[in-house]
This record gives structure tokens, sequence and C-alpha cells, in this order.
């Protein structure tokens, strides 16, 4: 669907609405974007970029032969114990101030390098200038598709202000128990929310539609890293996106997980995933009957860590 210029327009004023007292996300800090004061996750009024490239690290639909266009944000909505974006995400890192029509610029840049999608990370706090940049982006001749990559922490009118500018829903489902999330991300909520939130994507953008090529053009994509000790809560997020959504979605089981940032806090989480747990999910995600899945292997735990102060962040390999 293309949006008309006072579509996004109208968007555009509603998201600011949203950041004046800030509600974007589900933790409604309250504060006054708008004015320049930061959020609880620490975006103030302006985009800012940590980082962007051609990434091949992405699920195979996503980085494709060409890579994602992958625009790296900072701050975050969570405070996730274990973040391995944790340099930008909760520490002070590389951020660039920018206005919406430079990040639109960005986005076209990366089009013009073969991309096959533009790949948000960590956008949430920054919508109504990522709107903005859609908007600017597409008078430029942006036609791939855009990736809305969040950690699920949503809600549902930030999610229905980006109908019909993004095309890939690309969310985390981190925990099913609101003690989980409390314990490691610093909310007592992130569940119900990411239930509602990730319904809300399915209907908006259906399950997950692939090109000739293999790669996405639309839909769901759903991402679970399992953590160790977790396996019977990774299992009760399966059934939920099975009894709830269907097995048509994309869904990409992760097993990535290394004790890094402050996991080491936490004595169940100072280790790697065993390959006993890892098995366990990966069967029951087999028996589910997924028909779009990505398992990632156990041997990737180290592959895919950025280091936001080197200049190729993912290693050579994920950053050609």
């Amino acid at each position: 669907m293309s949006l008309s210029d006072s579509a996004f327009r109208e968007k555009k004023e509603r998201a600011d609405l949203l950041s004046l007292h800030c509600s974007l996300c589900p933790r409604r800090c309250g504060a006054g974007r708008l004015h320049g004061q930061a959020g609880a996750c620490g975006a103030g009024k302006e985009p800012e970029v940590a980082h962007f490239q051609a990434h091949f690290g992405e699920e195979p639909p996503l980085s494709g032969k060409h890579g994602a266009g992958t625009i790296f944000f900072p701050h975050c909505s969570l405070h996730c114990a274990y973040c391995q974006n944790h340099q930008i995400s909760r520490q002070s890192g590389v951020r660039y101030p920018l206005s919406a029509e430079q990040l639109g610029l960005i986005m076209v840049r990366l089009q013009e390098q073969g991309v096959h999608n533009i790949d948000l990370v960590s956008p949430t706090h920054f919508v109504p200038g990522i709107i903005a940049a859609v908007h600017a982006a597409r008078d430029k001749g942006l036609r791939v598709p855009i990736v809305y990559n969040t950690n699920g922490y949503e809600t549902a009118d930030t999610l229905e202000l980006l109908s019909g500018i993004v095309d890939v829903y690309l969310p985390d489902f981190k925990y099913a128990d609101e003690r989980t999330g409390l314990r490691y991300s610093g909310v007592a909520d992130y569940a119900a929310y990411a239930k509602e939130a990730i319904e809300a994507m399915y209907k908006q953008a259906g399950d997950l539609l692939l090109d000739e090529n293999g790669f996405a053009q639309k839909g769901l994509l759903v991402r679970h890293l399992v953590l160790p000790g977790y396996t019977q809560e990774s299992m009760n997020i399966i059934d939920f996106l099975k009894e709830r959504l269907g097995t048509a979605i994309g869904l990409s089981v992760m097993s990535q997980y290394a004790p890094c940032y402050r996991a080491h806090e936490f004595a169940e989480l100072n280790r790697k995933l065993c390959v006993a747990e890892y098995d366990e999910v990966v069967e029951h995600v087999q028996e589910a009957g997924f028909t779009q899945c990505w398992i990632q292997e156990l041997e990737s735990n180290a592959v895919y860590f950025p280091d936001f102060g080197c200049s190729a962040v993912f290693g050579n390999d994920l950053s050609r």
C-alpha cells in the first residue's frame, strides 16, 4: 500500500502527540520528548543512528544475497541484562543525531547499495522521525520493504501508526512469564504487551510472504532467543504462536545466547546453552509444524555479537 502525502503527515502528527508526554512504548514515561527531555529509554527529540550497513547476519529471507539495509538506533525501552547491543542501548556508545531528511537519505543510500530491505533495529522510540524519514525517502525513490526489528515491547497505538509504512514485522518474543521479564529486562508486563503487539502485527501484515527468490516482502517473522534454563518458557512461546497465529508465520529460533553485559550478575544466565536443552526446544518447534522456520546452529553464539567500537561491527564475514 502506498500512502499519500497527507496520510504520512497525519501519522507524523499523531506520533508527535504520543511523544509530547511520551507514550510511544509501554513504559509511558511521560517525558516531554518534543521539548528535548530524554525518555526512560534515553532518547530525546531528534532521531539518532549508531551505525548502518548492508548486514549479512539476519535471517536468510532478510539478508539474502546482498544484505539487509540495517540501521541501528541507540537507546532501548528494555534494560536486558544480557543485551548484545549494550554498547549502544545502555552505554554511551557512538550516536549520531540527524534530521528525518538525513535518515531518509541513509535509507536511499542503502537501497543504492543493492540491499533487499531497510532493517530498522530498535526503532520504537524514534517512530515519529522514522515516519518522516520514510516519507522523505519514498519521494526520493525508496521502494524496498521496510522491516521493523523490535524487542516486542510495543503499544497498539504506536503500531497502528506504522500500518502502510512497515512491510515486515520482526519482533523478538523474549518471555512468556512476567516474572522472567521483570528479572532480566526490568519490566513487569513484557509478556502481555508482546503478545498483544505480535497479534496486532499479524493483523496488519499477515503470514510471511517471500518473493520468487526467497526474500521477505511482507508479513510477520517472530524471533525467539532461547535462554539457558528456560526451555519450558521457550516451548510456551512456541505454543502461543501456533495457537493464536498458526504455522505460516515466519519463526526464527536463535541459539546465539552468550553471557555478556550484566549476565554474570545472574548465576543461572552465566553460561551458554547446552546441547540437550536447545535440542528440546528445536524438537518442540519441529513438532509444531511451522512451515517457514529458521533454526540457528548452536555454534552461532559468538558469530553474531557486534562490537560497535570497530569499523567492521560484525567482523568481516557479516559486514561485507
